[in-house]
């Protein structure tokens, strides 16, 4: 079969011919229709993620149709449309993974490939209402989503949320899945093309973080004071300008990070954190119960994950390179030709 193989760090990945792999007594083959890019396949290739082992088949997003099945398995059927859980060996513990947690495309082969073998228990029923493509835009990006809003910032409904640098994978589906869940919904991107996208997607309104007074544009747009007040804000960057998302939180508001791109958090103030009594929280990924309630309320609310681009697999070297630049508005995903 066709693999994209990355052998070292600081190179371009490589389309090559690796052998087909079997199932084992728990898991399942899948000849994989479509898989999607996240920045984390970017920092394995930068050198920039914990534990590199190389050489190795990138990817964490797929979803295809169950080939072959292995020994112990029943729970899934040959000819079944399935999307993947990346996220294997979560662990008991729903607050925090377990040292047995791993996540597809390094170490284990990923979905950048015709073919992979995976765990059953990690194998959903792809939403009738998604093509493969848009299926496999859902799970690493859209999980983080998830727990972020549902689980750690314990959304309520018609909550005020603010989504920081609109355009990635995981703030869109967070905004997605906020605005399907009956939030008011704001966002910040630096591209005020990527805000006009949000709005017609559903946010109500914006503003550009490369303005320096962005927060009281952010607050007069939403009315100022309390009301303009967010109840939760969720985050990818980090870095010097979160100081200001706790200006912008309301009173027992919950700030909820996955991501640094932009560096260290500085310059917080600490009675702005304690008199307001917010909680500010870091997550990532998520249990399989989790996966499970994601893909439930995408079915029901029939959410359609927004795709950037859509390359062949033989192109994962300029999907990477995209990637890196940062312009995507959404999933960049790989069209996996059947043999």
């Amino acid at each position: 079969m066709k693999a994209i193989q990355l052998s070292e760090t600081h190179q371009p990945v490589q389309l090559i011919d690796v052998p087909t792999p079997s199932p084992g007594a728990d898991e399942v083959l899948i000849q994989l229709h479509a898989a999607a890019l996240n920045h984390r396949d970017v920092f394995i290739q930068q050198g920039l993620y914990p534990g590199i082992k190389l050489p190795t088949t990138l990817g964490s997003d797929g979803a295809g149709i169950v080939t072959e099945l292995g020994a112990n398995v029943n729970t899934v059927q040959a000819g079944h449309e399935v999307v993947i859980n990346p996220g294997l060996y979560w662990g008991a513990n729903p607050r925090f993974y377990g040292a047995d947690f791993r996540i597809l495309g390094m170490p284990d082969n990923g979905t950048f490939a015709e073919y992979i073998t995976v765990p059953a228990q990690y194998v959903h029923s792809k939403p009738a209402h998604l093509t493969f493509e848009q299926a496999a835009a859902l799970p690493l990006t859209g999980l983080t989503a998830w727990r972020a809003l549902m689980t750690r910032a314990r959304y309520q409904p018609g909550e005020r949320v603010l989504i920081t640098g609109i355009g990635g994978g995981a703030a869109l589906s967070a905004m997605q899945f906020a605005i399907a869940a009956g939030a008011d919904v704001w966002v910040t991107s630096g591209d005020d093309a990527k805000i006009q996208r949000a709005i017609e997607l559903g946010a109500a309104g914006g503003v550009n973080y490369r303005q320096t007074d962005w927060l009281k544009l952010l607050m007069a747009q939403t009315g100022g004071g309390r009301a303009g007040y967010f109840d939760i804000i969720i985050d990818s960057a980090g870095g010097p300008g979160f100081a200001k998302l706790i200006d912008a939180a309301a009173p027992g508001g919950r700030i909820v990070f996955y991501g640094g791109t932009t560096g260290n958090i500085t310059d917080v103030v600490p009675p702005k954190v304690f008199f307001k009594q917010l909680d500010i929280l870091g997550t990532t990924m998520g249990t399989e119960q989790e996966f499970a309630d994601m893909l439930d309320f995408i079915d029901e609310h029939k959410i359609v994950p927004i795709i950037d681009t859509t390359l062949p697999l033989a192109e994962t070297e300029q999907a990477l390179q995209r990637m890196d630049a940062g312009k995507q508005f959404g999933k960049i995903v790989l069209s996996i030709a059947r043999s």
